[in-house]
């Protein structure tokens, strides 16, 4: 631990009122999750802090296997088949979803936190259409007719810049573009105007141009109905263009956390460093893109000490040893012996 300010209860300064009332809308503490094998458990997500305010974006990034999506299917509790949450809170208003049981939290589900999934074609229903799916999450929730759930059901097409969106709702996911996928997977996920909504790699597979389009879409949702938004996703450009606030993963665990633009500006980890050096860039200079050597470890076969020390060009013995300290600076957080050494960027 460091003298750099680190808060007494662990968060960042910003998440309590003056007289001590908490003001986060989701806040996770020590998150494990694991998964069965053999007669153990291993962890794919270890100790996750995390906190999202209302109506704020926080962007929850890192390389494939980073864990970024199992932290989300456990607020959900939607972990496949053989996982579980083997310790650690996950507060949503104060109530900790971890030790809820599966009728509180389907009733939460849609209602209160909807989410986006990565591929809305095996996220939807195939065997049903579009009009029918919106008309079940909306009536699931709310007590109102058939005849007004599909008012309601035209009128989230067209939130969400559908054409045509009466004769929409009769047709099946093949029939959709992916654009127009990901576009009803968003309606499904606000019909019940949400709190907080988690968008899980919300524009993998789609084309620049509609890429930009869902990104819009999102941000203008997000304005208009003060839903807060946990973005999860390996682009950085994305997430610097929505979030207010951006939390680095790797190996299962959080290495750095803060204000989009004072991380951005001065990243305090190397491995936040290196993923915004890979950045593609558009300022005519050429070269070979830059990559980071290696490959993230194998859960359940981390190295000893702080697992990125294999990839990283600052480690030493110390790093390949021990593992590193948490380092405050402000409300910037990161996990690493040289947190406080001069900015990294």
């Amino acid at each position: 631990m460091t003298a750099d300010a680190m808060p007494a209860d662990g968060m960042p300064r910003g998440d309590m009122t003056a007289d001590g009332r908490v003001v986060d809308l989701l806040r996770i503490d020590g998150l494990h999750v694991g998964f069965r094998s053999g007669d153990t458990m291993r962890d794919v997500v270890r100790g996750v802090d995390l906190r999202v305010a209302p109506g704020e974006v926080v962007g929850l990034v890192g390389e494939s296997g980073s864990g970024k999506s199992m932290t989300a299917l456990a607020i959900m509790r939607l972990l496949p088949t053989g996982g579980g949450i083997t310790s650690g809170r996950i507060l949503f208003r104060g109530n900790d979803l971890a030790t809820q049981g599966i009728r509180q939290i389907n009733a939460l589900r849609g209602s209160q936190i909807g989410m986006i999934f990565q591929d809305p074609l095996t996220a939807l229903n195939p065997a049903m259409s579009v009009g029918r799916q919106l008309l079940d999450a909306i009536r699931a929730h709310q007590a109102i007719s058939r005849r007004a759930a599909m008012t309601r059901a035209e009128e989230l097409l067209a939130l969400v810049g559908i054409p045509y969106p009466r004769q929409r709702l009769l047709a099946y996911p093949h029939e959709l573009s992916g654009g127009m996928r990901q576009r009803v997977m968003i309606a499904l996920a606000v019909s019940c105007n949400p709190s907080l909504l988690i968008a899980d790699e919300p524009t993998t597979a789609l084309d620049v141009t509609v890429q930009a389009q869902v990104m819009d879409l999102l941000d203008r949702i997000r304005a208009e109905f003060g839903i807060a938004i946990l973005f999860i996703s390996h682009n950085l450009e994305l997430v610097a263009e929505i979030s207010t606030r951006v939390t680095v993963m790797y190996a299962g665990r959080v290495v750095e956390t803060g204000d989009v633009r004072d991380l951005f500006a001065a990243p305090r980890h190397p491995y936040t460093r290196q993923l915004i050096r890979c950045i593609p860039r558009l300022d005519g200079s050429r070269g070979a893109m830059p990559t980071i050597p290696g490959l993230p470890p194998r859960i359940g076969a981390l190295p000893p000490g702080c697992p990125f020390a294999p990839r990283c060009d600052r480690a030493d013995a110390r790093c390949r040893a021990d593992e590193p300290p948490i380092s405050w600076r402000g409300r910037q957080m990161a996990v690493c012996f040289h947190a406080g050494e001069k900015a990294l960027a």
